[in-house]
């Protein structure tokens, strides 16, 4: 149990090499190849593919402990096979539940699976497996002792695994098709009792065969039948199989004549209320029934030819989208230029200005056409002012009375905007 300065140590390719004084691992080393003890350096660590994790693991470990000089007391080696460990087999005793999704046949419902296979393992941290499981042993620890406990733990995590496998879509009998996943499932469950406390990790996951219960995998296939027979083809094509069997079976039928036997089958199908040609015709009513018409697409559709457009402008040519046409006895505002078609506008509340007359309009009220009212024989006057915008060329409902700004480009209406 003592190493001595200048001892030669060799570790191999699987191997992991841990040298422990007074039950204090010192040294790990997991690179192949001839090594030689030096007990005054400082403690090192060679994790070769191990990965990270070691180093984390040996960090918390401390210093070596000395002696002034001498050797200590007690002082072993350990190696750690760090190969995938294969050939594991596994079974269900029980049945696990299992979620079967299909869709098509309307079928949201739980059944019972049994599955049996082979998975494989590697140690991928020996400092935890030595430190949780096997420190200090006098003799070989192999993988009997414990293999028992992880059987019981993989089983045990095995419905939650197939949860998630079952969330994902994947029927239960397509399980071996998809043992990836499981595994990456399985180590997901199985990493807090696994990986995080012994080192280990599932490398892969095999299924050999997998059943649903007799019952189970009866009233499934039952429920997939049943949706196939929605399609009137397929059902009279069953009907016409079946009717051709019966018809067969009363030919040879010894004990009936062939008569009998094909009026039996005449009143089975008037009871029946449905034969094979009213499903046939069925099916071409249904075909034969036109496709619906596809709906108007949303949008505006741009004079040159883009249509669907949501927004002001044309992605295609950059033109702005028309204003919409007014209705029959529509009418524009004109304070805000939006479109209305009642007595006042939605948008301002201004209300609709009166039509103008044909002519002009005495000061008596007399709506006349020619220079001279004939009512109190004023005369016409010289003039009424008319305004349009100088700015955008909007012309108001009403062009004697105009807004205080254009609805069109917000200029002011004053002396420029009088027309000649």
């Amino acid at each position: 149990n003592i190493i001595t300065n200048g001892s030669a140590l060799v570790v191999a390719h699987g191997q992991c090499m841990l040298i422990v004084e007074q039950g204090k691992v010192v040294e790990v080393c997991a690179d192949p190849g001839e090594y030689t003890y030096d007990a005054s350096t400082e403690p090192s660590i060679f994790s070769g593919d191990l990965g990270e994790s070691i180093k984390s693991v040996f960090q918390n470990i401390g210093k070596r402990f000395t002696f002034g000089g001498e050797a200590p007391k007690d002082q072993r080696i350990y190696y750690f096979n760090t190969k995938e460990l294969t050939g594991n087999k596994y079974g269900t005793p029980s049945p696990v539940p299992f979620r079967v999704v299909d869709q098509r046949a309307g079928i949201d419902m739980d059944i019972g699976i049994r599955c049996f296979g082979e998975y494989s393992i590697r140690l991928m941290n020996p400092l935890l497996f030595y430190t949780n499981v096997c420190g200090n042993v006098s003799e070989d620890y192999r993988t009997e002792q414990i293999i028992g406990q992880m059987k019981t733990e993989l089983l045990t995590a095995l419905q939650p695994a197939f949860a998630k496998i079952s969330e994902m879509g994947i029927r239960y009998s397509a399980l071996p098709g998809h043992t990836l996943e499981l595994a990456e499932a399985l180590n997901e469950q199985l990493s807090s009792r696994w990986r995080d406390l012994r080192g280990m990790e599932i490398v892969s996951f095999g299924v050999s065969s997998v059943k649903a219960n007799d019952e189970d995998e009866k009233m499934i296939k039952e429920l997939q039948r049943n949706t196939a027979f929605m399609d009137p083809n397929r059902a009279a094509a069953h009907l016409v199989g079946a009717q051709a069997s019966a018809m067969q079976a009363a030919a040879s039928n010894p004990n009936a004549g062939p008569a009998m036997a094909f009026m039996g089958m005449g009143m089975a199908g008037q009871m029946g209320g449905m034969n094979a040609q009213s499903l046939f015709q069925m099916n071409q009513q249904q075909a034969q029934q036109p496709a619906p018409a596809p709906a108007a697409p949303s949008g505006w559709t741009c004079a040159c030819g883009q249509s669907g457009i949501a927004g002001n402008f044309c992605p295609n040519c950059g033109s702005k989208k028309p204003e919409p046409k007014p209705a029959a006895d529509g009418w524009k505002c004109p304070q805000c230029g939006a479109a209305a078609n009642g007595k006042f506008c939605l948008e301002c509340g201004t209300k609709k200005p009166e039509a103008q007359a044909d002519g002009w309009t005495c000061s008596c009220g007399a709506v006349n056409k020619g220079k001279f009212c004939p009512e109190c024989g004023a005369k016409k006057p010289a003039g009424v002012p008319q305004y349009q915008c100088d700015k955008c060329g909007w012309e108001p409902a009403d062009p004697a009375h105009p807004p205080k700004f254009c609805p069109e480009c917000g200029d002011p209406f004053d002396d420029g905007d009088l027309q000649g």
